[in-house]
């Protein structure tokens, strides 16, 4: 259960980060009611998985998934180039997250 915590709260990363550049430096109020909501729900969702997992493979996880995510929704929904340089990086940090989550790391 832990672990589906951190993929959540990586999920919202994704969006506080997306929303984050869509606020225009908090000059659009949407985007930025949005930035604080999932940021909000990103932290709150990590805090509550790392009484159970430690620190070092889930903040790893959280980040990995909240920077491939963002990378990827950035080349598919806001126009940002898409290079093979930057797909084999997005790839490695996806395998880096997978080889952490079957480490044995973890509780």
């Amino acid at each position: 259960m832990a672990w589906l915590l951190v993929v959540c709260a990586g999920l919202f990363e994704t969006g506080f980060a997306v929303c984050l550049k869509l606020s225009n430096g908090f000059s659009r109020l949407w985007p930025t009611v949005a930035f604080c909501c999932f940021a909000l729900a990103s932290f709150g969702l990590l805090t509550l998985s790392l009484k159970h997992l430690p620190v070092g493979p889930a903040y790893a996880v959280w980040t990995g998934i909240g920077a491939a995510g963002t990378a990827s929704y950035g080349m598919i929904w806001l126009g940002e180039s898409s290079t093979t340089l930057k797909l084999v990086s997005i790839g490695l940090v996806v395998a880096g997250v997978i080889g952490l989550q079957i480490s044995g790391s973890a509780h």
